[in-house]
């Protein structure tokens, strides 16, 4: 960072002697407001490029009453989709301008998560989200009646705590009809781990598929994300199929029961078809590459701060979002022999 002249580092006010404008325009700058044309933004972008100037959040803080900081509790982040949310949440705050501050939770429960909280809370912060998957996470933070906005990331919210969520319901039901659609009557599910709320939803969002279809659902195997318990689930599947399909709850499960599948001489997608859940970037490169439902994490975390933005700048209501999700086809799917 440069120093003024006068030994001391640049403010707002020499930035905008040093780009001939108002100090009102240098804040809307630095501020990201709307109302300043294009030639101007960049005469102060430049005139704060060239002396390094950097806003004093401390004093801004004391005028506005706000941290500029974002709490964000997590947890189960080995695995791709938590981890993959955090990012989105991360990346959208830091561009609407926030710190974040990570609390990652090894155990779940009520004592974990208001411990977390008060941590937050005893940094200040502007608003919380909270992206720990699991059933009870929402009645522990509806209990809770935080003074500052709180969006739950994978909820669908409720009356007092905002929610922004991929639709893991509608994201089930578009592999399993698109598995119906290729002809398929016997498609089984390996669901995630009972008490997620992501692995309760896809599993409803399997069985309704096929209820209205008028299909059996009752090949449900239970697994824990990993792609070890897939290879298990596989090995034991591969001894008395009975399915045609498969729809798996996440992509590293596929990636075992294809392993497993491939041992036992079963090919996919001839003697059965697989889907897999999150299209993590590798799902294009299974053997063979794996038809598969994507969720958008960034589009998701863009999603929270809007909600969380506008409760803390705005007081608006306590509201919620869900973010569709999309079917990638690939060549792990085709139509029954």
């Amino acid at each position: 960072m440069a120093k003024t002249s006068k030994g001391r580092m640049p403010r707002l006010e020499d930035v905008a002697g040093r780009a001939g404008v108002s100090h009102q325009t240098v804040s809307r700058v630095v501020n990201n407001h709307p109302n300043v044309s294009k030639a101007t933004r960049e005469k102060v972008e430049a005139a704060i490029a060239e002396l390094g100037y950097r806003r004093n959040t401390a004093a801004r803080s004391l005028v506005t009453r706000r941290s500029q900081t974002i709490g964000v509790l997590a947890s189960e982040l080995s695995q791709y989709g938590p981890a993959n949310t955090l990012l989105g949440v991360e990346q959208a705050a830091r561009e609407a301008g926030y710190f974040v501050s990570i609390a990652a939770l090894r155990e779940v429960g009520p004592d974990s998560i208001a411990n977390a909280v008060s941590h937050f809370m005893d940094q200040s912060v502007d608003g919380i989200a909270v992206l720990v998957p699991h059933a009870d996470t929402l009645a522990v933070l509806e209990q809770m009646n935080l003074p500052v906005p709180v969006v739950a990331v994978g909820s669908a919210g409720s009356d007092s705590v905002s929610g922004a969520t991929v639709d893991q319901r509608a994201g089930a039901r578009l592999a399993v009809e698109h598995l119906i659609k290729e002809g398929h009557q016997r498609i089984g599910h390996v669901a995630g781990p009972s008490g997620w709320t992501d692995a309760a939803q896809r599993a409803e969002g399997w069985q309704a598929a096929l209820r209205d279809a008028g299909l059996d659902g009752s090949l449900l195997v239970e697994g824990d994300w990993s792609a070890g318990s897939g290879y298990a689930i596989g090995r034991r599947l591969a001894k008395g199929m009975t399915a045609t399909a498969i729809f798996v709850g996440n992509d590293q499960m596929a990636l075992g029961l294809l392993r497993a599948f491939t041992e036992a001489g079963i090919k996919v997608p001839d003697d059965v078809s697989v889907v897999g859940f999150d299209d993590q970037p590798e799902a294009g490169y299974f053997t063979p590459p794996l038809t598969t439902v994507r969720q958008d994490f960034e589009e998701l975390g863009r999603r929270c701060m809007d909600i969380m933005l506008k409760e803390i700048e705005s007081g608006a209501a306590v509201s919620s979002t869900v973010v569709p999700p999309e079917l990638v086809f690939r060549a792990s799917t085709a139509a029954p022999a």
